[in-house]
């Protein structure tokens, strides 16, 4: 067993190891990676040959978190792991997007990356840590790939970069961003922050760089002393040279031309699909020597030919006049509608559209019963504010059937999830879901989404903080060229055809979140700062446009949405408003028609009532505040006789507080019997709080003192009580007699 371990250091001295060699040895790669406690497997499989037909990278990232990592069960009835959680696919596609384009061009075997976690304390955050040990075992492979890579996590926390922080450490972060990136090259970043500057977020990138730099000088240590950097060979491309050169020579020019014409998207496609259509035709008819699987040979290295001079021609009219498929400039952004309110029923709702691209927003506003519970294995957690992406494929044009949200659905959710989530102020009451279904596709329908919620957020009445506006940068920069152009919304061509996709949201203060992939080699810190500006302009561009339909929340909420009241009562009283397994809470709900939650955080008890309409609420709280309210002397009750006793009446004056209304305290006149004054138990009699005995706590209760005195009328007097409280000699030959009890106050008061 040939066991390598090797170390980097962190800059704040702690530490993290890579081991290959012990475990998994028929992967074509694998490393275990530990940092402290945390400890994760990743395995890297790539097929032999590639699969015919394939003109594009397969490759296969799955990061998943084993329960027994923390010592717990999974979740569920079968009580195992199954299909990966929404926090699992966006590691997943961390990794992933960093990979992806440093696999060469002409590899297409089908490559497979699992990274498993093994082990958690709950301390360091394990998601920061896949992308290093992915790439560490695709350095102890012979798979073909072009550089190693790792990814961190930068925070800046009391104004200080920090790599990898630990979960305790995140409550004081006003940045996060996850950064992948080669020794020299950034590759991929994604992110939240709470509106910093675009200076702040260099610096945060320029951080991560440095620590990353060790971590690839590792891998490379590694690979060296494996004997696998020298990787495998492959031809997974039949290539015709001579049709490639005869593709470009007859097919540049109309290419060219197309993309001047500044069509829409189908018609410009449809051009494009003519074009290399009556190419193939004319192709076919001179090669009829060529049989019908040689000419469908033919065919797919054309499609490959032809999009590579679709590709040429698109950057060189951006590179060499300026001009944009759809006619616009560099730095333009497209036209855009937007209208609030278009549905009745949601609780808010909103078009935005931005060129060919739409997204309808949605607003749904519930209970603290609507939270999300996020149950993974490292992270327990409840989410009150929610955003789901769905993309149907006939907003692009597609002919096909609507499946559930597969990967780029949740990442982009997810996205526009952390551009708004800060805005959503800390003590709003409700749990807040936002949808944004993509009516139309045609470049960043993430950024679409985020206008899209801000502007339904503020129609449905959230008092949000800050409106948030998103926009979407590409580039293009051919290599050896000095010569560049940074695209402001692109378009879906755009981002196909070009090098870059930088998204970032914000809002009047600084960026809210961002998301970087970075398709060529080699971006400086110069250009990032060039695109991040050009994109802060044409966000407040679309945030102008934005505000035109509507420029902050409404100030009522629509009548269909249910109302809520929230407020604290003290800690010692949450259990009596609850009641024995629920009882009266319960009790309550039925009665009011409304919902009523109870958390208890901080030493109090945090109280939500929700119902439709105002007078549910109003009389749950006043039962509630009946509950916890304490009596005062002097105040005048109407309360519930609850038993009649010879010597009076305990009446309940609040729920769960009674007192005793004495016989003496009933009417002015003399009664034998409380059945005198007609007193019987469930009525309701008004009656005064007299006293609260200071040792017991009992409540004195009188109904007379709210009656007028007749006139006339003679107090009684009492029989003096005995000096020095002599008893009564005992009985000789007989027992003390002992002293009765009741279920409410000790019969001696009425002797009083």
């Amino acid at each position: 067993m040939n066991v390598i371990t090797k170390t980097v250091q962190l800059p704040d001295g702690r530490t993290i190891s890579i081991e290959t060699g012990k475990v998994a040895k028929q992967a074509d790669g694998a490393v275990v990676l530990r940092m402290n406690n945390t400890v994760l497997l990743a395995t890297v499989t790539a097929a032999k040959e590639a699969v015919p037909g394939t003109d594009f990278m397969p490759v296969t990232v799955d990061y998943r978190e084993k329960y027994y990592a923390t010592g717990r069960f999974p979740g569920g009835f079968t009580k195992r792991e199954s299909k990966a959680s929404d926090e699992e696919i966006l590691v997943s596609r961390l990794v992933d997007r960093a990979l992806r384009p440093l696999f060469p061009s002409d590899f297409h075997c089908e490559v497979f990356v699992q990274i498993w976690l093994l082990s958690s304390d709950g301390k360091d955050q394990p998601d920061a840590l896949a992308g290093f040990a992915a790439s560490a075992a695709m350095a102890c492979s012979t798979i073909p790939f072009e550089h190693t890579i790792s990814e961190c996590r930068v925070t800046r926390i009391n104004g200080e970069y920090v790599i990898n922080p630990t979960f305790d450490q995140m409550k004081d972060a006003d940045l996060d961003i996850m950064v992948g990136c080669t020794k020299d090259n950034l590759m991929m970043v994604e992110g939240e922050m709470s509106e910093v500057s675009e200076q702040d977020l260099i610096g945060a990138l320029k951080a991560a760089q440095e620590a990353i730099k060790p971590m690839c000088d590792l891998q490379d240590e590694l690979a060296k002393e494996l004997g696998t950097n020298v990787k495998r060979e492959y031809n997974d491309e039949i290539n015709d040279e001579d049709l490639r050169k005869q593709i470009h020579a007859e097919l540049y020019q109309p290419a060219y031309d197309i993309i001047h014409q500044t069509l829409p998207k189908q018609e410009r496609n449809d051009a494009f699909d003519k074009t290399i259509a009556d190419f193939l035709e004319k192709y076919d008819a001179a090669h009829t020597d060529l049989s019908e699987e040689e000419l469908e040979e033919k065919h797919a290295e054309a499609g490959r030919y032809w999009g590579d001079t679709m590709r040429d021609a698109m950057r060189r009219c951006i590179l060499d006049e300026g001009l944009r498929m759809d006619g616009r400039k560099t730095d333009e952004v497209r036209p855009i509608w937007c209208e609030v309110s278009p549905l009745p029923m949601p609780h808010g709702s909103a078009y935005f559209q931005r060129g060919e691209t739409m997204s309808l927003a949605t607003v749904t506003l519930g209970t603290k019963l609507d939270e999300k519970l996020v149950d993974g294995a490292v992270t327990r957690a409840y989410q009150r504010f929610l955003l789901h992406y769905n993309f149907p494929p006939f907003s692009t044009g597609e002919a096909k059937s609507q499946r559930g949200p597969g990967r780029r659905e949740i990442g982009h959710g997810h996205l526009a999830w952390r551009a708004l989530k800060g805005q959503i102020p800390e003590g709003f009451p409700y749990t807040v879901r936002v949808v944004s279904d993509i009516l139309e596709s045609n470049g960043s329908s993430s950024m679409a989404s985020v206008c899209g919620g801000t502007l339904a957020l503020m129609d449905a009445g959230v008092p949000i903080k800050n409106p948030v506006a998103g926009i979407a940068m590409g580039l293009i920069h051919n290599p050896g060229e000095d010569k560049f152009a940074i695209l402001s919304d692109i378009l879906g061509d755009e981002d196909h055809l070009g090098d870059m996709d930088f998204k970032t949201t914000g809002t009047k203060n600084g960026l809210t979140a961002t998301q970087m992939d970075i398709k060529c080699d080699g971006l400086s810190f110069e250009v990032i700062e060039r695109a991040l500006m050009q994109a802060k302009a044409g966000r407040e561009h679309i945030m102008a446009e934005m505000m035109k339909t509507i420029s902050e929340p409404r100030a009522e909420m629509k009548p269909q949405v249910p109302r809520i009241e929230a407020f604290d009562i003290p800690k010692e009283f949450i259990g009596a408003v609850i009641g024995p397994g629920g009882k009266i809470i319960q009790q309550m709900q039925e009665d009011t028609g409304s919902t009523i939650t109870i958390d208890e955080a901080d030493g109090v008890g945090h109280v939500q009532v929700s119902a439709p309409n105002k007078e549910s609420i109003d009389a749950a709280i006043q039962k509630i505040r009946a509950i916890v309210a304490i009596p005062e002397v002097g105040e005048v009750y109407d309360g519930v006789v609850k038993s009649v006793m010879p010597y009076g009446c305990f009446v309940e004056i609040m729920p769960g507080k009674e007192g005793l209304l004495h016989i003496s305290e009933i009417a002015w006149k003399r009664l034998e019997t409380v059945e005198e004054a007609g007193i019987k138990e469930g009525d309701h009699i008004q009656v005064k709080l007299l006293e609260i005995d200071p040792k017991t706590g009992k409540y004195k209760l009188s109904h007379r003192v709210l009656v007028e005195k007749p006139e006339g009328y003679v107090e009684r007097e009492r029989r003096p009580r005995r000096e020095g409280g002599e008893r009564r000699p005992r009985r000789e030959g007989g027992r003390e007699r002992q002293p009765r009890h009741n279920n409410h106050q000790e019969n001696n008061e009425a002797a009083e």
